[in-house]
C-alpha cells in the first residue's frame, strides 16, 4: 500500500454510523418491495390468502356460530386478521431461507453495510405488505358487513399493534428460516406452530365455550390477547388489558428471538 492510500473498512463488517445502518436497512427493505414490480406473484399470498380467509370463515361458518354470517364477521374478523398476520411471517422466513440457499446473503454480507440491514430491511419490507393485507381485510370484510365501531383511531391502533406483534413474531420465523435446510420444512414447521396457538385462541369462538381445561390455556394464550385487542380497538369492548398482554408479549418475543436470530445470522458469516 502507498502513502496516502485510505484502507477500504473490512467488508461486510458492520461497523457503520447508527444513521448508515438505519439507511441502509431503509434501502434494503426498498429493494424487497420493488421485487412486487418486476414479480407481482410476490404480492399474491399476501392478498389471495386474506380474501380467502375471510370469506371462508364468514359463510362457512358464520351461521353456525353466531346464526348469521355478518354477525360472525362482526366478532371473528378480528381474529381472522391476527391468524393471517401469524401466517404470513412464515414468508419472512422462507423468502430469508430461499435467499440463504441461493446465496443472495453471502453477497450481502460482503458489502461494507451493518449486519443488521438485510435482517431488519426484510422484516420492515414484508411489514408493508402485511398492512396491505390488514387494510384489504377490513376493506373486504366491509363490503360483507363488517363496521368498524371506534373510528378511524381505533382503526389505526389495531393496524399498529398488529404490525408491532407482528414484527417481533418475525425474529421467530427469521430463525426458523436461518436454522431449516430448505423453504419447505420452513412451511412445515411454521404450520406446526400457528394452527395449535391460533384455533386453541379467542380468534373465533367465546373462550367460555370451550371445556374448563382448555380455557386455562386460552387465557394466557398470547394470540387470545391479541385477538381481543384488536377487537376492542375495532369494535369496542375491553381495550387496557389485552392490549397490554400483547404488547408484553411481543417484547417478550422480540427479546428471546432477536438476539438468537442475529447469532444464528452471524454464525453463517
Amino acid at each position: 500500500m502507498t502513502a496516502g492510500t485510505i484502507a477500504a473498512p473490512p467488508a461486510g463488517s458492520g461497523r457503520v454510523r447508527p444513521w448508515a445502518a438505519v439507511q441502509q436497512t431503509a434501502t434494503m427493505a426498498w429493494r424487497s418491495l420493488v421485487q412486487v414490480k418486476h414479480n407481482p406473484l410476490e404480492l399474491v399470498d399476501f392478498s389471495i390468502t386474506p380474501i380467502m380467509f375471510v370469506v371462508l370463515f364468514t359463510y362457512v361458518f358464520g351461521g353456525q356460530m353466531a346464526g348469521s354470517p355478518k354477525d360472525y364477521l362482526q366478532y371473528a374478523l378480528a381474529g381472522i386478521i391476527v391468524q393471517n398476520a401469524l401466517f404470513t411471517t412464515m414468508y419472512t422466513a422462507m423468502a430469508l431461507n430461499t435467499d440463504l440457499t441461493k446465496g443472495v446473503f453471502d453477497r450481502l454480507r460482503s458489502l461494507p453495510i451493518a449486519r443488521s440491514a438485510p435482517l431488519f430491511g426484510r422484516i420492515g419490507a414484508d411489514l408493508c405488505k402485511q398492512l396491505w393485507a390488514v387494510l384489504l381485510m377490513i376493506g373486504l370484510g366491509t363490503l360483507l358487513g363488517f363496521r368498524v365501531t371506534t373510528g378511524f383511531l381505533g382503526l389505526l391502533g389495531a393496524a399498529l399493534l398488529l404490525l408491532f406483534f407482528a414484527g417481533a413474531v418475525s425474529w421467530a420465523s427469521v430463525l426458523i428460516g436461518m436454522k431449516a435446510s430448505d423453504p419447505e420444512k420452513v412451511q412445515v414447521f411454521a404450520f406446526t406452530l400457528i394452527f395449535p396457538i391460533t384455533f386453541t385462541s379467542s380468534a373465533f369462538v367465546r373462550v367460555e365455550t370451550m371445556p374448563g381445561w382448555l380455557q386455562a390455556w386460552v387465557d394466557v394464550n398470547p394470540v387470545t390477547h391479541l385477538s381481543d385487542a384488536v377487537r376492542g380497538l375495532l369494535t369496542g369492548g375491553p381495550v387496557a388489558s389485552p392490549v397490554l398482554w400483547s404488547l408484553a408479549w411481543a417484547v417478550g418475543l422480540a427479546a428471546v428471538f432477536l438476539p438468537l436470530a442475529m447469532h444464528a445470522y452471524r454464525a453463517k458469516a
